[in-house]
């Protein structure tokens, strides 16, 4: 699932492309919400049922609050 620029997926807005593997696409977005740039990964259509994968993703996706550093946390 290839995204062009000016895609939305909700309240993000696909800028550009950053980098592709095997089970997934990450591409640079702007949150129109918080009016911040964000990274946004896309999982390839027939790994998204892999329930392993899809909680390793799950963890990946999860972030400190805002103003709290992932080196204040530690």
């Amino acid at each position: 699932m290839e995204l062009k620029a000016g895609a939305k997926l909700g309240p993000y807005e696909i800028q550009s492309p950053l980098g592709a593997g095997g089970m997934r696409e990450v591409y640079r977005a702007h949150d129109t919400r918080l009016q911040r740039s964000i990274a946004i990964k896309v999982l390839k259509v027939r790994r998204n049922e892999d329930p392993l994968l899809r909680k390793r993703i799950q963890a990946e996706a999860v972030f400190p609050p805002m103003g709290t550093s992932a080196a204040q946390k530690a």
